[in-house]
């Protein structure tokens, strides 16, 4: 009996929402805890900066140039503690992530391994034995054989905290490329001859470039999470593992990443268009109302998206625990070529008994 990972993986997040519910909170608790710290520090610093009689004049002029002024006067001398202070939040945010994304990931994966060892195993094997009629030595436990793994050297928490470090070390070389993508395509344009869209065409492909690179990271490196909690692995081991994982099994693992990302971009642009929708109203509706629509969406967005999460994490945990006998294929096989049906033998030689051969003139009207 076959199994489509991808309909296994949707098929556990459905029938397990405790998963989702596991990831929605370590995002969520780090998500708010970010947005708060964000509020907050922005409402302190706003706090300190001295505002004179002449400054708010010039804001309430309401004259882009002498705003923009104000502005500038009132912020000199306390953008760097600002921007120090920016840094320092950002750092305990990164840590206090690694360490939430590590135990999310260990409490996650452990029980998807629980969840296909023991029930979907199970039903492979008892659904082979009533197709087959008998079982082999390797169908009568189909649990015990998908779940034999190497012996868990290490706790894979170490492991996960690296990987994660190794994540956030990506996106901020990531960031600093753009950065540094911008600044090579403002060459292109400098001030005495400024030439923005030869700039923007040349910045295009770079940032292309650098946001392909760093996804296709951030994911092997989400991915190895998966052997580090499976299997024990240290860091490298774990995505040594993963990098196998792709190589012998491309056709399941792609699979389920583009169907997982086809119904994620099905549900962002759903909820953007829902999202987009009150702001019409927003004339004739208070606009507490209309923010707290689009809070709600946005919210029911981030749920899904976490769920789809699950879902596609269950689909590799499919595939690394089920033999790869027991997986559908990928893609439908060829049908066979029938070979062409072959007629009587073709005659290759010439029948010297044949009248009409003869070299005795009238032979044939004779006879």
């Amino acid at each position: 009996m076959s199994l489509s990972p991808t309909a296994e993986g949707f098929r556990a997040a459905f029938r397990r929402p405790s998963l989702t519910l596991g990831e929605i909170a370590w995002r969520w608790v780090t998500g708010a805890t970010a947005a708060a710290l964000f509020l907050f520090g922005l409402c302190e610093y706003l706090d300190t900066l001295p505002l004179t009689n002449g400054e708010l004049l010039f804001l309430r002029s309401r004259q882009p140039y002498l705003i923009a002024q104000a502005i500038a006067h009132i912020l000199h001398g306390s953008l760097n503690r600002a921007m120090m202070a920016a840094l320092l939040a950002a750092l305990l945010l990164a840590l206090l992530w690694m360490v939430a994304a590590s135990v999310g990931r260990i409490a996650t994966v452990r029980a998807l391994l629980e969840y296909f060892r023991r029930d979907v195993a199970g039903y492979v094997s008892a659904g082979s034995a009533a197709t087959a009629g008998q079982r082999g030595a390797g169908d009568r436990d189909v649990a015990s054989n998908v779940s034999t793994t190497a012996p868990v050297a290490h706790h894979p928490f170490p492991a996960l905290v690296r990987l994660n470090f190794l994540r956030a070390a990506v996106a901020l070389a990531a960031a600093f490329g753009l950065v540094g993508a911008a600044i090579l395509a403002g060459f292109a344009s400098p001030d005495m001859n400024p030439r923005p869209g030869i700039a923007f065409l040349l910045f295009l492909p770079l940032a292309a470039l650098i946001a392909l690179v760093w996804i296709s990271l951030n994911w092997i490196l989400s991915l190895a999470g998966l052997f580090a909690v499976r299997d024990g692995e240290d860091t490298m081991g774990a995505i040594s593992a993963a990098a196998s994982f792709c190589r012998d099994r491309t056709g399941a693992v792609f699979a389920v990443s583009i169907w997982t990302w086809l119904a994620h971009l099905v549900a962002f642009v759903a909820a953007s268009t829902a999202a987009s929708m009150p702001l019409g109203f927003v004339a004739i509706v208070p606009w507490r109302l209309v923010v707290l629509l689009m809070l709600l969406v946005t919210l029911a967005y981030f749920a899904l998206a976490d769920w789809l999460y699950t879902a596609r994490l269950a689909g590799y945990v499919c595939i690394a625990e089920m033999p790869e006998a027991r997986l559908a294929p990928a893609m439908p096989a060829p049908m066979p070529v029938q070979p062409p049906v072959s007629g009587p033998p073709v005659k290759t030689t010439i029948d010297r008994d044949e009248l009409i051969l003869s070299d005795t003139p009238k032979l044939a009207v004779e006879t």
